[in-house]
């Protein structure tokens, strides 16, 4: 069965995580991926360990169903390859700093010229304009320029580092595939390409919007622990007696008024979740309740209730759990050399099938051969640009 993005042809440039997990949810869902890396500076996830048969487990999740060349992007020769690529492969994903890729000749400009209908989308930190636009940046820099670590985290110890990458996936590796996707039906509507700009800064600003909305019409600014979600209420997280955590999150009434007739205190549902927020008495007289038993009790007594309260998972507990497993969560996708690695499967799900990319990130330069073959490279200038370095 053809997978949803058949005929997709993206060279992606990008590394780390943001661009990678972008491009590996086009791969996931068929489009055709050659990831170029700069031979002289490859991408830093290579190295990350553990490692099955010389991969990174890492790079070979994110870099999934990607082909791989190793080029020396700063000589000439080099750049002509990509300029010679750019013909058919005619999306371009890349994540160098503003002006990088036009030093190399391989600019939107630049390849616009080659390419009309090219979809060139760039990821950064802070965007290709602004006051910002050459500062360095990682996840952690961006969360806290956009407002969301001022009401993150406890009143007694402030913000702390989230255990993901918000800004990195949830705006930057979403908004690439979305606004890829965008200009290419659009393209395919109008016959026209674009150049997209997706700052991550912007994209975790963006995701502010629970609370930006009523700020912006004139409510007072969110503080920690001062929200319904952010632990204002009982909405929250409740440690247990033997140290593990419980999620509660009874928001509708119905749910609510169930958690608490479970936990023994039915009169507390009256006014419902928001009648209790920022009352220190409730919040405490719950997570009392709670901290009497054990982890393995409250799943027992909520397993059958509906009043979305769940246990805190590690993440072998996640990742064992029937409830990702019978869900096509946990893949195993073969190197071809007896190397398995064990993946996180794609969230999306079709109708007309699941689709996940069928071979893991390979070494670097792996398809070298096969694609410059495919350009018309003779195997002489195939071996002489190896000589020379140039692959």
């Amino acid at each position: 069965m053809a997978s949803p993005l058949n005929g997709l042809k993206i060279l992606d440039f990008t590394y780390l995580l943001p661009g990678p997990y972008g491009s590996m949810m086009l791969a996931d869902m068929g489009a055709d991926i050659i990831k170029i890396e700069n031979r002289n500076a490859p991408d830093m996830a290579r190295f990350m360990p553990p490692f099955i048969n010389g991969v990174s487990a890492l790079y070979a999740h994110l870099n999934r169903g990607k082909r791989s060349m190793s080029i020396d992007l700063k000589k000439k020769q080099g750049a002509d390859i990509v300029r010679s690529l750019v013909r058919e492969y005619d999306i371009v994903l890349e994540q160098f700093r503003p002006g990088v890729m036009a030093r190399l000749g391989l600019g939107y400009e630049d390849l616009k010229q080659i390419n009309p209908a090219l979809i060139y989308c760039s990821l950064t930190g802070y965007g290709q304009t602004g006051p910002y636009a050459d500062r360095a940046g990682h996840d952690i820099n961006y969360c806290a320029l956009s407002g969301i670590e001022s009401y993150s985290g406890r009143r007694a110890t402030g913000p702390c580092p989230e255990g993901i990458q918000i800004a990195d996936i949830c705006g930057g590796s979403k908004n690439l595939a979305i606004g890829v996707l965008a200009a290419y039906i659009n393209r395919i509507r109008t016959g026209q390409g674009d150049r997209i700009d997706i700052s991550m800064a912007d994209s975790a600003f963006a995701l502010t919007v629970f609370s930006a909305a009523g700020y912006l019409a004139g409510a007072r600014e969110p503080g920690r622990e001062s929200e319904l979600f952010n632990g204002g209420s009982l909405y929250d997280f409740y440690e247990t007696s033997d140290g593990g955590y419980l999620s509660v999150g009874p928001v509708e009434q119905k749910f609510f008024a169930e958690f608490c007739g479970a936990i023994g205190v039915p009169e507390l549902a009256h006014g419902g979740i928001m009648a209790n927020l920022a009352d220190p008495d409730a919040k405490g007289a719950v997570a009392r309740i709670i901290r009497e038993k054990p982890l393995s009790h409250w799943r027992r007594v909520f397993s059958p209730r509906d009043a979305c309260v769940e246990p805190v998972l590690s993440l072998g507990e996640a990742c064992g759990s029937d409830l990702f497993r019978q869900r096509g969560m946990i893949v195993t996708l073969s190197d071809g050399a007896g190397g398995s690695f064990v993946q996180i499967g794609n969230p999306v799900k079709f109708a007309s099938g699941d689709c996940h990319a069928s071979f893991p990130g390979v070494c670097g330069g792996s398809d070298n051969d096969s694609v410059l073959g495919s350009l018309g490279y003779s195997g002489d200038e195939i071996q002489a640009l190896k000589d020379t370095g140039i692959v």
